[in-house]
């Protein structure tokens, strides 16, 4: 970290890793981007078990195709995430499309035309009723091959099913990265599982047995990072098999919530050592800022660097 403020100039043809790292001497939030950079960097450098975590509103946007990318290259290690992402992942697997609206749109007038709103982006109620009857001919090809399974093990069976390389399932089932959502239940996907069972009521999903399969995804001696892109339970989800095995060498957050709610969306690499849930000599940074504009700009200057270096393999 620069000890002055410095000025930031434009300079014909500037990498984003150049533009990260200059950013890092203009204060505020733009010396935690750089730190962010610094800190994924030595996670990929020393070895340590990379998990990687985001909300389903990140899956909704164009930020989908940089997480299988992530994946592809072999980033990371691990990946837990919330309910909608799986939805939206095998959506657009599918086909489906999402349009670019209006943060200030007229919400009733959307619904009476079967569009859902997720910020400023639209979802057609029609994606999901095509959702529903993709995911019975899908759920019914696992079911066919194994009739109890974990989480984690329905998500590989679910992405090998699917032939999209910008598909994060895809990618995942591809390159033998293990997904976990732990709160598998809570949105259509959970639904379509109920409507299912109901008709096969020796299916079962074991929630439990991923837990299991999550906390022995590292061990007390591996060196463990977390990059977490939003908060909520799937922040937390790897946080805790990370604190079961001793907790996190390096961390980092992106977030925009702050620490003043009290909430696990706000809360701090700092406040996370009081839990033990990060180690006191953790190399760590939290960012406050918009994930889709944030993430972007760190992962490219890492990547750049890494593919420099020869540390990750080029497309």
């Amino acid at each position: 970290m620069k000890h002055y403020v410095e000025d930031l100039k434009w300079e014909k043809g500037m990498s984003v890793n150049k533009l990260v790292e200059e950013m890092g001497g203009l204060g505020f939030q733009s010396v935690h981007l750089n730190k962010a950079k610094d800190v994924i960097i030595k996670m990929k450098k020393n070895g340590a078990k990379i998990y990687f975590t985001f909300t389903s509103n990140m899956v909704t946007s164009g930020l989908r195709g940089l997480f299988a990318q992530l994946i592809k290259l072999n980033l990371v290690d691990v990946v837990v995430t919330t309910v909608g992402g799986i939805e939206e992942d095998i959506m657009r697997a599918q086909g489906e499309k999402f349009l670019v609206g209006s943060f200030k749109a007229d919400d009733f007038g959307l619904h009476e035309k079967g569009f859902n709103r997720v910020g400023n982006l639209l979802i057609k109620n029609e994606s999901y009723e095509k959702f529903e009857t993709n995911m019975k001919q899908m759920l019914k090809k696992v079911y066919d091959k194994k009739k109890r399974v974990s989480v984690s093990e329905l998500l590989k069976e679910l992405g090998s099913q699917l032939k999209d390389e910008n598909s994060i399932l895809y990618q995942a089932h591809k390159n033998n990265i293990p997904i976990f959502c732990p709160a598998i239940t809570d949105g259509a996907f959970g639904f379509h599982l109920y409507l299912f069972q109901q008709d096969h009521k020796d299916f079962i999903v074991d929630v439990v047995q991923d837990f299991f399969n999550l906390i022995c995804t590292t061990d007390q001696d591996e060196l463990k990072g977390l990059i977490a892109l939003g908060g909520g339970v799937s922040k937390h989800h790897a946080i805790l098999g990370a604190l079961i095995n001793g907790g996190l060498d390096y961390a980092v957050y992106l977030t925009t919530s702050h620490s003043s709610s009290g909430s696990m969306s706000g809360a701090t690499t700092k406040e996370a050592k009081s839990w033990g849930k990060i180690k006191d000599d953790a190399s760590a940074s939290t960012l406050i800022g918009e994930v889709t504009i944030t993430f972007p700009l760190i992962i490219f200057s890492v990547l750049d660097q890494l593919a420099e270096e020869g540390l990750i393999k080029n497309e």
